[in-house]
């Protein structure tokens, strides 16, 4: 990945930083869907610059108020025409102009959607009947499964396919190494593709 621009998110007191990342990364998504290369890939990634690996403080969005869009040439950028997706809220964000990526990158993330088993109730009475527990015995096996979803950052989006609203946990890790691969219609790694980290 070697060229990027950035948008920066700008909510005011009316509209919250969530419901502008929700409008934002919907028509993103919309727009690597239009601009695919392949069956659910795309040739442009995403990252989250002020991502928080830590829990933070309260109150603070944990992807903060930046999407960094990367692609490996300046065309698909170009291509894509981001500008035109989000004429609607120009209020709202801020689009950098395309720019090379600085060439003293040392660390890079692999950004992936996390999912989540979240149907407890189901697991808990399949466990149970599986081993023999009580239910209750079965729901407090998975009461850790909450925890570990509270902590990721997610966006609320609409599935195109589904016609339903869901949350897309994005799970950010720095990795010392680039690994080219493969990405989604999110913008997201299918498997352990690297962004330059900056």
């Amino acid at each position: 990945m070697k060229y990027y621009l950035d948008i920066t998110l700008l909510p005011d007191n009316e509209i919250t930083l969530g419901f502008i990342w929700y409008k934002v990364y919907q028509q993103v998504h919309i727009a690597l869907a239009d601009n695919k290369i392949a069956e659910k890939s795309s040739a442009i990634a995403l990252a989250f610059p002020q991502y928080s690996f830590t829990s933070g403080k309260k109150g603070d969005f944990p992807l903060g108020n930046k999407l960094r869009i990367f692609s490996p040439t300046q065309e698909p950028l170009d291509k894509l025409d981001i500008n035109r997706w989000l004429k609607r809220f120009t209020d709202h964000t801020h689009i950098t102009s395309v720019k090379a990526v600085p060439d003293n990158v040392s660390e890079f993330v692999c950004v992936k959607r996390k999912q989540f088993k979240t149907n407890l109730s189901r697991l808990a009475r399949r466990r149970a009947k599986r081993k023999g527990e009580t239910f209750e015995q079965a729901l407090q096996h998975y009461a850790s499964f909450d925890d570990e979803q509270s902590k990721l950052p997610f966006i609320n989006i609409n599935s195109l396919s589904k016609n339903e609203q869901f949350r897309l946990f994005i799970n950010q890790v720095k990795v010392q190494e680039e690994n080219v691969g493969e990405f989604n219609c999110y913008g997201l790694s299918k498997e352990q593709a690297t962004v330059p980290w900056f």
